[in-house]
């Protein structure tokens, strides 16, 4: 596999590109849907191929063939190159690139169990004993499951003189209950709305325990159907964990990747309210707003041992006691920016062009916990698991909706109440973060469905985040 992406690599510098990089790509993807303990899909799925970057004076030029023979991946090298000529036709700035050690290195995700080793049979039955539970719940009328995997390798070699090979192995799944009243439904969701996902093994989806808690999310979604609608108003707001790395993702996560601030990308998500000019000194939030995108985290969705262009995994302070000091960057775009590349470029698969993408985007815990944020709060509300979301193209203005709330009354937890939602603007929001759960109750969320671009890349990223509480948030709106 290296000899085929070294032999992208000189097709391009034969045709006349300054730099180049292949990426051979060999990924393999498991998913298994079940709804109402019937079968819906079991979907295996084997994509391979070669991708080829070339650099000519301002702009890249990118191919990719499924073709794996040197001849096909040299001619593949050549027509980088002259997509990157033709665009240089239109000049720009010079692209120059971030120096980056040149290595020859291998990485591998650490995990116990091949999730494909796992009997597809073995799936399917904890899966349906999962439906039948939530089944057994009066009022749940749909009761669905899944579980995918990944497993994907990859060999990247520059004209730098980069060889890398690394294997990444993915898992999770999730669970959830829709109970249909007269008038309405409800639904709730376990791990997440999105379900859980990490990188490891099948171990990654034992540790969640979907059989045992599956009566009690299906119970939670029929007592919503009986439960008051939340109040409008303003009150303290905690959020849980998983609706916390949410708002991380859209307020955070894409706003400070370095494309979008540059306005070279635009597309499904916008551009950004942040200002090169103020980094270092833009206020993002309270001082107790501390977040890093750390491609290290053990377990973490968003942690590699390379980016897609060679650099290393790191961890880069994004926001430190609310000041905003670090972005999501590239080689090209940290070297016109002036800053150190963070090793943030990743593609959906070997036929799509690398882009700046999220890596595990998380907020550093507090020194509480969820009982504490509870007890120390006298007039609040407890919201929990994503269930709706809008922000606009400037990552300002926002509108989330989660699946379940509780009322917060002198410190204990209260009736629970529906539909709730939150809105705010992102650094008056994160200004008033004044609580945070520790250590114990920090979790690596994984988002396994970023979209961003055009074509459409679809990006597995990570938001740790523990429960956190907003002082004074707008509660309850409805229009």
């Amino acid at each position: 596999m290296f000899d085929l992406a070294q032999a992208a690599v000189e097709g391009a510098l034969a045709a006349g590109a300054e730099y180049a990089d292949a990426r051979v790509v060999v990924a393999k993807n498991q998913s298994i849907v079940v709804l109402n303990q019937e079968p819906q899909s079991i979907d295996q799925t084997e994509r391979a191929g070669v991708g080829v970057r070339a650099l000519a004076g301002s702009s890249w030029g990118f191919y990719a063939t499924s073709d794996l023979n040197p001849l096909a991946a040299r001619r593949a090298g050549e027509k980088s190159a002259a997509i990157a000529r033709a665009s240089s036709t239109v000049p720009g700035p010079v692209m120059p690139l971030a120096a980056v050690p040149v290595v020859d290195d291998s990485y591998q995700t650490p995990h116990d169990e091949d999730p494909f080793a796992v009997p597809i049979s073995d799936k399917v039955d904890m899966l349906v004993e999962v439906t039948a539970t939530m089944q057994s719940v009066a009022g749940i009328a749909l009761a669905g499951s899944n579980l995918s995997f990944w497993d994907t390798d990859k060999w990247f070699v520059s004209s730098q003189g980069h060889r890398i090979h690394q294997h990444l192995v993915e898992s999770g799944g999730g669970f959830d209950a829709t109970a249909v009243g007269e008038s309405e439904t409800q639904r709730r969701s376990y791990p997440q709305s999105f379900g859980q996902y990490e990188t490891g093994g099948y171990e990654a989806v034992r540790r969640w325990d979907f059989p045992g808690n599956a009566g009690r999310i299906a119970e939670e979604a029929a007592a919503l159907l009986r439960a008051p609608e939340i109040e409008e108003g303003e009150k303290a707001l905690i959020l849980e964990g998983s609706q916390l790395a949410l708002q991380i993702h859209e307020s955070v996560g894409h706003a400070i990747e370095l494309d979008r601030i540059l306005g070279w990308e635009a597309a499904f998500a916008g551009t950004s309210h942040l200002e090169l000019e103020k980094l270092s000194k833009h206020r993002y939030g309270s001082s107790l707003m501390n977040i890093t995108a750390d491609a290290t985290l053990p377990g973490a969705l968003g942690t590699f041992g390379y980016d897609d262009e060679g650099t290393a995994a790191q961890c880069v302070d994004i926001v430190r006691e609310g000041i905003w000091v670090g972005v999501l960057s590239g080689r090209d775009s940290a070297s016109i920016a002036g800053l150190s590349p963070g090793g943030m470029v990743r593609a959906d698969g070997y036929n799509r062009l690398p882009m700046v993408r999220m890596t595990n985007v998380g907020l550093l815990p507090g020194d509480s916990s969820l009982e504490g944020l509870i007890a120390d709060t006298k007039d609040g509300v407890y919201m929990a698991t994503n269930r709706s979301w809008s922000i606009d193209d400037r990552r300002l203005n926002f509108q989330f909706g989660c699946e379940i709330a509780w009322e917060i009354k002198n410190g204990r937890l209260g009736r629970m109440v529906k539909n709730p939602t939150y809105t705010g603007i992102t650094p008056q929001f994160w200004a008033q973060l004044d609580k945070l759960a520790g250590g114990d109750e920090w979790v690596h969320w994984g988002t396994p469905n970023c979209g961003k671009g055009q074509p459409m890349q679809v990006a597995h990223t990570g938001h740790s985040a523990a429960p956190g509480r907003f002082a004074r948030v707008r509660v309850g709106v409805r229009a």
